[in-house]
């Protein structure tokens, strides 16, 4: 039976929420009751934007009753409304049963360097920015890190902006992990537990928590709406205790991005060099969307190119093309999102078109990458290096085909291009490639 110790230590709900599960004179002595808005402050999320806030009649308390918008997701909070914090005893879950780690694999000599000073960080609670390009490996290096974290008896969690991401990371964690308590938080998971030793969740389910992680782990750092968003920035700092260890993990880190310690990984773990992106012209392809075509260059790419990711600029256009080529697409708002992505990864499907909402964090074996308007506003230099990232991560199959359909080189393209071949050159330099051309 779960203990209002278990479920309320380290988090943050609505009174509203608690009671359902607990008489508030049960636990009354051990939570502060604060109030959910106050001045137009949302104590929740940290809102602090007065166009994030609404008033409506409220039925609770009879009055214009100021709400916040921005975590509404999560449930509301008003100014009737009151948050729980746990002043009690911390619940300390004993440690997972040994063996703590069960992953049979060897770290590369740069992913052994990055995992020793993540190890060392446990202890020092210094924050560390790993800067490690796609296909890096950055899972594996958490590993022993994790393991370290787990025998002292530290609650982790690994967060991202997508839930793509968490849905690839919970069956990966868990194999490593078996023995550890692991849930995975997202939009519509089930798997919740009451207190969990590893949390992985999308960055806006860090609302849910307060002083809650020994470790916090900030996947995929420059994702919007992360990188974009000052309330969740300021929610993954409130969802860790004031003594803690920081880790940001990225391809394409912001320099915005301050930190004690910076460690740089510029090859894959498989020795093979990152596939450098090409540029094709393909002209006005949106005139030919209006005639219902597709232009003969994508075609002719398509048709000699067994495993496809074709990345649109936006859901319209996508959704256009789908229909000529009748293939599945996918986006942010797709409920089928994942069964589609699970299929095109099982080779149920050849060819998956996407909104960038796959531009990082997803893994699959022999796929090769269509960008398609690449010269779009959306198509930054960071996204278009996590695109050409999608390709070759398999060290079975490390080559593989990156192609930038355009009609006007943009400074992103070039410069997307120039990163990469740059990355390429350090990790030959440092001997961490087979070799390359450029």
């Amino acid at each position: 039976m779960t203990t209002p110790q278990q479920f309320l230590s380290g988090r943050q709900f609505l009174l509203s929420e608690v009671i359902q599960l607990f008489p508030l004179s049960q636990i009354e002595n051990q939570v502060e009751c604060i109030p959910a808005v106050e001045k137009y402050v949302c104590n929740r999320c940290g809102n602090k934007k007065r166009h994030l806030f609404a008033a409506h009649p409220c039925g609770k308390c009879g009055q214009q009753c100021t709400y916040c918008r921005n975590c509404i997701q999560m449930g509301k909070t008003s100014e009737c409304e009151r948050v729980v914090l746990w002043k009690g005893a911390p619940y300390k879950p004993s440690p997972p049963p040994e063996p703590v780690l069960q992953w049979e694999g060897e770290l590369s000599l740069p992913q052994q360097r990055a995992s020793d000073a993540l190890v060392t960080s446990i202890d020092t609670k210094k924050s560390i920015l790993v800067h490690a390009v796609c296909g890096a490996g950055k899972t594996e290096i958490l590993f022993h890190m994790i393991e370290t974290a787990l025998q002292k008896g530290l609650r982790i969690c690994i967060a991202t902006p997508r839930r793509d991401v968490v849905q690839e990371l919970a069956p990966r964690l868990k194999r490593a992990f078996p023995t550890a308590d692991i849930e995975s938080l997202y939009g519509g998971s089930e798997d919740r537990l009451p207190h969990a030793h590893l949390t992985i969740a999308t960055t806006h389910q860090l609302i849910r928590f307060r002083e809650a992680f020994d470790v916090m782990v900030i996947d995929e750092v420059d994702a919007f709406p992360f990188s974009a968003d000052d309330a969740l920035q300021n929610t993954s700092q409130l969802a860790r205790k004031k003594s803690s260890t920081l880790i940001y993990l990225s391809a394409t880190p912001s320099r915005k991005i301050k930190t004690d310690q910076i460690i740089k990984i510029p090859a894959r773990f498989h020795g093979f060099p990152l596939p450098v992106p090409e540029t094709k012209w393909l002209g006005n392809w949106r005139k030919g969307l209006l005639k219902k075509r597709v232009d003969p260059a994508l075609l002719k790419w398509l048709s000699v190119h067994p495993k496809v990711l074709v990345f649109m600029p936006d859901i319209e256009s996508m959704q256009a093309y789908a229909g000529l080529l009748d293939v599945p697409s996918v986006h942010s708002a797709d409920p089928d999102r994942g069964e589609k992505v699970m299929a095109f990864r099982e080779g149920k499907c050849e060819l998956l078109l996407t909104t960038t909402i796959l531009e990082r964090g997803v893994t699959f074996s022999g796929v090769e990458v269509a960008v398609v308007g690449a010269g779009d506003p959306v198509f930054t230099e960071a996204a278009l290096v996590q695109i050409a990232g999608r390709v070759g991560r398999d060290p079975l199959k490390p080559k593989g085909n990156v192609t930038f359909f355009h009609n006007g080189l943009t400074d992103a393209m070039v410069k997307a291009q120039r990163h990469i071949v740059l990355m390429n050159k350090e990790a030959a330099k440092l001997g961490y490639v087979k070799g390359f051309l450029v």
